[in-house]
């Protein structure tokens, strides 16, 4: 009777960590910017998996702590020690198993994410190490009428301190990001110095842009509205001027957009850092620290 008790006891307390830690891994939700791409949901599911996966373990083993000190205490004046236990094989095989198993699982959605998303350096990686992969990665290119369109190409150039924008359909600079809504992108990243970062919370993308290198990957917008663009590599001493509005517009207000673009100056780039590099000379205190000398675009 009292081994079914403690059986029962132990399904309780099981089955009690299994929904907190389930509830704990829905609030992570909250925890994320909104979501504004496609692929954001597939990384906020991943997220609340591992936040689930996380307090399931750490309530398990507070738990046991907690029954062990409560139930297993020996008394006081016992300096005894306690009975020789033998391992299990089968209990070491379960908790060396499983463990690999989960490991193996969040890899392989990891790599379907970056797949969807048709990242190019993840391509190569593929056909040096020879392993499968789809054809398509259509996931991206694939918006909420299920039809797939094609990807607008728009190049990203960074550079210490300041970023730009190239469209080559209407070969027009802007220092603005403006994407068009429910519509698969292709960004073309490169750095003219050094090492960079491209990050939009919203968008789950955080991409180093590696000089002499070409990087591009697809995603497709799904919520309206201004986001903000971080550098997220520390690239020197104006590292902190280095971010650009990102707007996803409806369809007609992007190639509303785009035709005023091509005829108005209001988009051209400028160099923020410059205008900090100028007035640091006026000052009385100068630290003399050398930098590089921000390029006026």
């Amino acid at each position: 009777m009292i081994r079914v008790l403690q059986n029962l006891l132990l399904a309780a307390f099981v089955a009690a960590i299994i929904i907190t830690s389930y509830w704990i891994g829905q609030q992570a939700y909250s925890w994320m910017p909104s979501q504004a791409t496609a692929e954001a949901q597939r990384v906020d599911e991943l997220f609340s998996f591992l936040v689930t996966l996380g307090a399931f373990i750490f309530l398990g083993i507070v738990g046991f702590i907690v029954y062990s000190i409560l139930t297993y205490r020996a008394v006081k004046g016992d300096f005894s020690d306690g009975p020789a236990i033998e391992g299990s094989s089968k209990l070491e095989a379960l908790w060396t198993g499983i463990p690999i198993l989960l490991v193996l699982w969040i890899a392989a959605q990891s790599y379907n994410i970056y797949q969807q998303i048709d990242l190019e350096g993840l391509t190569s990686i593929v056909h040096l190490h020879h392993l499968p992969m789809a054809v398509e990665p259509a996931y991206a290119e694939t918006v909420s009428n299920n039809t797939k369109l094609a990807a607008e190409e728009i190049k990203v150039t960074a550079q210490q301190w300041a970023w730009s924008f190239y469209y080559p359909a209407r070969k027009v600079t802007t220092s603005e990001l403006h994407l068009p809504l429910n519509q698969s992108v292709r960004l073309v990243l490169q750095s003219k110095d050094v090492l960079h970062g491209f990050y939009v919370p919203e968008f789950r993308i955080k991409q180093d842009i590696i000089p002499n290198r070409q990087i591009d990957f697809v995603f497709t917008p799904t919520q309206q509205g201004k986001y903000r663009l971080r550098d997220s590599q520390f690239s020197g001493t104006y590292f902190a001027l280095m971010q650009a509005d990102v707007y996803v517009d409806a369809p007609e207000a992007y190639t509303q957009w785009l035709a005023q673009a091509v005829t108005s100056q209001s988009t051209s780039i400028s160099n923020q850092a410059v205008t900090e590099y100028t007035q640091e000379s006026k000052k009385a205190i100068r630290s003399h620290w050398p930098t590089v000398v921000p390029n006026p675009l």
